[in-house]
C-alpha cells in the first residue's frame, strides 16, 4: 500500500507545473498595461475625431453662408445699378491664378528669375498669388510666358480637391485627409481643406502660408489646345491677363 502511495506522489510531483519566472510575470504585467493604455488612447482619439468632425462641418456651413451672402450682395448691387441706369463695378480682385504656358527658349535672365520666384518652373504649372503692387509688376514682366486671371470659388475648389498636393519637408504628398492640413497649417488656424480653400479664395491673413503649403499645380494641356502662345489674349492669342475668363481655361486643363 505504501508503495502505491509513493508512486502516486511521484506522478503528481512529475505532473506539477514549474513556477512561472518573475521576469515573465513582469513582462505580462507591462504588456497588459500597454494594451490598456492603447485601448484608452484609441477611445480618446475616436472621441476627439467626432468633436473635430463637428467643428469642420460647422465651419463648412459657415463658409457656404458667407459665399451665398457675398453672391447675393453682388447680385443686389447689379440690379440696383441697372435700375438706376448705371453700371456696377466689382471690387478689385485680391487673388490671381497664374499658369505658365511657354518654355525656357529665348527667355531673358530677369523673367527666368521671376518665374522661379513664382514657383513656375514647368509648362502648365499653376499657382495662386496675392495681387499687390509688387506682384502685379512681376506679372507684367513675365506676361509673355504666362496666362493669369481672377479665379472664382469653383476654380479654387477644383484645383485644391482635384490637383492639390502638399509640400511637407520638401516632399510632394497627396492631401488625403484634414490631418495633413492641421499638422502644417494649424498655427494659422487652418484645420481642414475647407479652411484652406477659404483662405485662398478670400486672401486671408494666412494666404502666404496656405499658398506655399500647396505644391504648384501640375495641369494638363488644355482640351482643344492653345490658340497662339506667342500672341496676347487681347489679340486673339493666349498669354496675358484674362480676368474672369481664366476659369474656362483652368477647367479645360484640369
Amino acid at each position: 500500500m505504501s508503495s502505491k502511495q509513493e508512486a502516486v506522489k511521484t506522478v503528481k510531483a512529475e505532473t506539477k507545473l514549474p513556477p512561472v519566472p518573475e521576469a515573465v510575470l513582469k513582462r505580462r504585467k507591462v504588456n497588459l498595461a500597454k494594451a490598456e493604455a492603447l485601448k484608452k488612447k484609441i477611445a480618446e482619439n475616436k472621441k476627439a475625431a467626432v468633436i473635430k468632425r463637428r467643428v469642420v462641418f460647422k465651419k463648412a456651413e459657415q463658409y457656404v453662408r458667407e459665399y451665398k451672402k457675398a453672391e447675393g450682395e453682388e447680385l443686389r448691387f447689379k440690379r440696383q445699378a441697372r435700375k438706376n441706369n448705371n453700371f456696377y463695378v466689382p471690387p478689385q480682385a485680391k487673388v490671381a491664378v497664374v499658369i505658365r504656358i511657354r518654355g525656357i527658349n529665348q527667355i531673358a535672365p530677369k523673367p527666368r528669375k521671376i518665374l522661379q520666384l513664382l514657383r513656375l518652373r514647368q509648362i502648365n504649372n499653376a499657382v495662386f498669388i496675392r495681387l499687390t503692387s509688387a506682384t502685379v509688376n512681376m506679372l507684367r514682366i513675365v506676361e509673355p510666358y504666362i496666362a493669369y486671371g481672377y479665379p472664382n470659388l469653383k476654380t479654387v475648389k477644383e484645383l485644391v480637391y482635384k490637383r492639390g498636393f502638399a509640400k511637407v519637408d520638401g516632399k510632394r504628398l497627396p492631401i488625403v485627409d484634414n490631418q495633413i492640413v492641421e499638422n502644417n497649417l494649424g498655427k494659422q488656424g487652418l484645420v481642414c481643406v475647407e479652411d484652406l480653400v477659404h483662405e485662398l479664395f478670400t486672401a486671408g491673413p494666412g494666404f502666404k502660408a496656405a499658398a506655399n503649403f500647396l505644391w504648384p499645380f501640375k495641369l494638363n494641356p488644355p482640351r482643344g489646345g492653345f490658340n497662339q502662345v506667342t500672341r496676347s489674349y487681347c489679340d486673339g492669342g493666349d498669354f496675358g491677363n484674362r480676368e474672369d475668363e481664366i476659369n474656362k481655361l483652368v477647367h479645360r486643363m484640369i
